[in-house]
């Protein structure tokens, strides 16, 4: 029986050991992944035109969203996504923030501490999906919203892709957001591990043409490709 009691205790501590080792190596090899995708770049030969649109991309440092102005030229977003379903309406709105993601986190965790393991389980593993807006007032440039200069062709490029994520609004439900200037309305397509929120901004950029990494599932792999030194530049 002695003899035993040790065995059962090595047992118990090697499955330990594989309980704890694996899903870090899985950890390990999943941020390795992203590294490397993120580096990968895709429309690696386009550059920032002299004149053009600008839009924004911003991040909350695990999400990022695409802005864009209001009305241009190109597109009207005011019939897409109306002030009316805001809290608050009647603010001199100028640009959209449009964002895709999985709908349990956006409609249950709106801080960080109600993220739980079996809401982010349940993200990774396949879910519904979202559109969140956003609507601003003069949208001021800083490390965490970073502004892009785009040709008039690219930015109709990057509108047409976004608008194929827009439902019709008299198919769609709306939900109520964060605060009193975003909501958010049902989308197309599945949330998964390999088709996240910032992996859906970076797709959206490669269809306009703008140069983005390759596959980009954390907000830090897209933001990489949109440097805040661009601030400094004479716009």
């Amino acid at each position: 029986m002695a003899a035993q009691k040790p065995r059962a205790v090595n047992r118990a501590a090697k499955w330990a050991a594989w309980a704890i080792a694996v899903p870090f190596s899985l950890l390990t090899l999943f941020l390795l992944a992203a590294w490397i995708g993120s580096a990968l770049p895709r429309n690696g030969d386009w550059v920032e035109p002299a004149t053009g649109v600008e839009i924004m991309i911003e991040t909350n440092g695990m999400h990022t969203a695409i802005v864009m102005p209001l009305v241009t030229a190109q597109k009207d977003w005011r019939p897409a996504f109306p002030v009316g379903d805001l809290g608050a309406p009647y603010r001199p709105y100028t640009h959209v923030s449009v964002s895709w993601g999985e709908r349990e986190v956006f409609l249950n965790t709106p801080t960080w501490g109600d993220i739980t393991p079996a809401t982010i389980l349940g993200a990774a593993v396949g879910g519904d999906s979202l559109l969140h807006i956003a609507h601003y007032t003069r949208p001021a440039r800083s490390y965490t919203i970073r502004p892009l200069r785009i040709t008039r062709r690219q930015y109709a490029r990057l509108v047409a892709a976004i608008e194929r994520q827009v439902l019709p609004p008299a198919v769609r439900r709306s939900y109520r957001g964060y605060y009193a200037n975003d909501v958010f309305y049902d989308a197309p397509g599945t949330y998964h591990l390999g088709n996240t929120c910032n992996q859906w901004t970076s797709d959206t950029l490669a269809e306009a043409g703008i140069r983005t990494g390759r596959w980009t599932p954390l907000a830090g792999g897209v933001m990489r490709w949109i440097p805040y030194e661009t601030l400094d530049s004479a716009r």
